[in-house]
């Protein structure tokens, strides 16, 4: 199983990223992603969610309206565009699969996003 996001890098403020993570080694479609994001020192946040046909999405408050999340479930891939990005963006990005009807999920390794002029 593998997690890999990709797509972090260094941004000014007002920029966009958009981050990947490409799955393999399980069901994909059967599973619902998320995305969180770590500042050093603080504990993990949850930033948005979709379910396992794309057909929901949420958000945390404090991304609302700027961040969006999408799944490609042919590709295995699921997306956050981010846009008029913050330096309180800035933190290490991961995704993670969910399926507790089955009991498992699983984590990438991160992408760091830096907010920064």
């Amino acid at each position: 199983v593998q997690l890999v996001e990709s797509g972090g890098g260094l941004v000014q403020p007002g920029g966009s990223l958009r981050l990947s993570c490409a799955a393999s080694g399980f069901t994909f479609s059967t599973y619902g992603m998320r995305w969180y994001r770590q500042v050093a020192g603080k504990e993990r946040e949850l930033v948005a969610n979709i379910g396992s046909d794309a057909s929901t999405a949420t958000y945390t408050d404090f991304v609302k309206g700027r961040f969006a999340i999408s799944r490609d479930n042919g590709k295995k891939t699921v997306y956050l565009q981010m846009n008029s990005l913050k330096p309180e963006d800035t933190a290490v990005y991961y995704c993670r699969a969910i399926n507790w009807a089955v009991g498992t999920n699983y984590w990438g390794q991160g992408t760091q996003v830096t907010v920064s002029s």
